[in-house]
């Protein structure tokens, strides 16, 4: 059985025209070998569409957080964020919180702030830390450094090489890696993944993103991640039913769920 270490489950995949219909998305993650999947929050909105999806179905558990693109709305959304990630119990993770310099959406000091508020919350909670970070390596790893990498902490979408993955795991970070695994340009990602401890790998779809082949072009879902794992084993060398089993080994031990 294979574990959605992060996927948007309340997020419609508006580009492609399609209605997101959460039902549909977690029958067929069941039905592809699914046993449980993560639905991740990116703004007070979204965290609490992933709390209610949580509560509706015992094989998904939610993250509440504020994407690096929205950070700008801290001040606004911070507290109601925190108290709701107090409050409901189906809450397994804080994030996803980083830096994302590629669109720079939030200005660079706003989403340092936000998180820092994050990095905090899940040391406070002893939560998960979801991470997302695009072109901005260093000041993710700064930022780790200086407010401590919370014990349970994964870089979400893992896309950088083997020099990125020694210092994520230098800092006590799990990588998790996306569909970007099966594109054929992603040879730097497949050396990570390849050199990425057993014990410190997880698989994801970031659905409805970056559909693995042979979905691409089309919207993402769960039922993908084993497409995702397959290409995993084959850049580990080891066998799919091997990779499922240590990505949910470490989802569980990440998440600590179900």
């Amino acid at each position: 059985m294979w574990v959605d270490a992060h996927c948007h489950l309340q997020l419609e995949p508006s580009r492609h025209g399609e209605a997101v219909d959460p039902d549909a998305l977690v029958a067929r993650a069941r039905a592809a070998g699914v046993d449980w999947m993560v639905c991740v929050g990116t703004d007070l909105a979204t965290s609490r569409e992933a709390v209610a999806l949580a509560a509706r179905y015992d094989d998904v558990y939610a993250t509440v957080g504020l994407h690096p693109h929205d950070a700008a709305r801290l001040d606004d959304e911070w507290a109601e964020l925190a108290a709701l990630a107090r409050s409901a119990d189906n809450v397994v993770g804080i994030g996803e919180a980083g830096f994302d310099l590629y669109y720079e959406h939030s200005p660079e000091a706003a989403q340092t702030e936000a998180f820092a508020r994050q990095i905090d919350l899940a040391h406070e909670l002893d939560l998960a830390l979801v991470i997302h970070t695009r072109d901005a390596w260093e000041p993710t790893f700064a930022l780790l450094a200086e407010r401590g990498t919370p014990r349970r902490t994964v870089v979400h979408c893992f896309s950088g090489g083997p020099a990125e993955a020694e210092r994520s795991l230098a800092l006590g970070c799990a990588l998790s890696y996306s569909g970007i695994v099966s594109f054929k340009a992603a040879d730097d990602l497949r050396a990570a993944a390849a050199m990425t401890p057993s014990d410190r790998v997880l698989v994801e779809t970031d659905a409805p993103y970056l559909a693995p082949v042979p979905y691409r072009g089309r919207p993402n879902e769960p039922a993908y991640v084993v497409a995702v794992g397959e290409a995993l084993a084959a850049a580990r060398g080891e066998s799919p039913a091997d990779t499922a089993r240590c990505t949910a080994a470490n989802a569980t031990a990440m998440f600590r769920a179900p």
